[in-house]
């Protein structure tokens, strides 16, 4: 059997980079492939990863109440991670010791974000030193660097000798374009690719009820993310407080939020977006699962993954829901009440079609 390597960031603290690991390697393995993810470790990376999952407001400081909670949230990662199909540990800056692979995917996630603030010019997720026949991506992007900012030669140089590159954003695709003179594959996140995944591990486990014990009839707004603009979480709770919403924000502290979920795992975070009403976020992935979940949701951009956003909503047809600070308060009551317009919906099942053609081409 063709046996399948997975590169990208699967040990980061944070829901998007799990699910998005978690769902591509057992996407992959539904279809019949011996597929593991590469356990790519550093002293470097893991203490930069810690640190930010105990202090992740910073450069505001951290509750000394929040500690214990931040360190239950790592403390459900390091074990959902250890859970992951692993292959044997090697060194993320010498890969001597990696097994050998028939093909290597690289993403999805920001894996060939340069600026990234402890991946960053990592040679290995640019293909350099992997021990593979065959070399691919899938859903990779850029993340914050933008394409108004060429590409290096040295790095473009080591792109060139993957096979196929596929995409997830408008900004990867002209970094891409330009640096390569090609066009890539444009394809979804794991997470919306593979929806099986998540909706298997929601309906095998406790419901969010349960996990937050005095939520009434699941009736909650979900917001995740942190330091949003003051404009933002204003509206927000103007709106909630008019409509009689509670909002709890899961992961992170928001003090305008009535509850909150800092200690959750990333299953944990899957069942509460499920049940959540609507959601509010600035994080790629808060989008994603309010997708993946069929659920009203309004964003705003942020410095760091405004081009996430923007290529995310316009992607996928729901530009509207990414809202701006002259936005009216009129706006938010027809992001947050609505159901997603059927052609948002359909826009996903067409990328979904697109995306399993890459893949296939790809894995056979």
């Amino acid at each position: 059997m063709q046996k399948i390597g997975i590169l990208t960031f699967h040990r980061c603290i944070n829901y998007g980079s799990y699910w998005q690991a978690r769902c591509l390697v057992e996407g992959l393995q539904a279809l019949g492939k011996d597929v593991k993810l590469l356990n790519h470790t550093s002293r470097k990376t893991d203490r930069a990863e810690w640190r930010c999952a105990l202090q992740p407001l910073r450069p505001a400081p951290t509750r000394k109440s929040d500690y214990p909670l931040y360190a239950a949230k790592m403390r459900r990662f390091l074990e959902a991670i250890g859970d992951l199909p692993l292959s044997q540990c090697f060194d993320l800056e010498n890969p001597s010791d990696m097994e050998g692979y028939d093909l290597v995917i690289v993403g999805s996630d920001e894996v060939w974000n340069l600026r990234h603030p402890w991946y960053g010019r990592t040679p290995l997720f640019y293909g350099e030193g992997l021990r593979a026949r065959n070399v691919a991506a899938y859903a990779a992007s850029f993340g914050n660097q933008p394409a108004s900012q060429a590409l290096e030669h040295t790095w473009a140089e080591k792109l060139q000798k993957f096979s196929r590159i596929s995409i997830r954003d408008e900004n990867s695709r002209r970094l891409i374009s330009q640096a390569l003179s090609f066009e890539p594959d444009l394809v979804l996140d794991p997470c919306l690719q593979f929806p099986a995944v998540v909706g298997y591990s929601v309906s095998c486990s406790r419901s969010a009820a349960e996990c937050l014990n005095d939520v009434p009839e699941n009736s909650y707004i979900a917001v995740y993310g942190h330091s949003f603009p003051d404009w933002f979480s204003q509206k927000v709770r103007r709106w909630a407080t008019a409509r009689g919403e509670r909002l709890i924000s899961i992961g992170y502290r928001n003090d305008w939020a009535d509850r909150h979920f800092i200690e959750a795992g990333p299953e944990e975070f899957a069942r509460f977006m499920a049940a959540a009403d609507a959601v509010v976020t600035n994080f790629f992935h808060g989008c994603i699962f309010a997708l993946l979940n069929g659920k009203p949701f309004a964003c705003v951009a942020s410095e760091y993954r405004s081009n996430k956003l923007r290529g995310l909503t316009e992607l996928v047809g729901a530009r509207k829901h990414l809202v701006h600070e002259d936005a009216p308060d009129a706006r938010f009551a027809e992001v947050l009440e609505s159901r997603l317009e059927p052609a948002v919906l359909s826009r996903i099942q067409a990328l979904r079609q697109q995306s399993h053609a890459y893949l296939a081409d790809v894995i056979n």
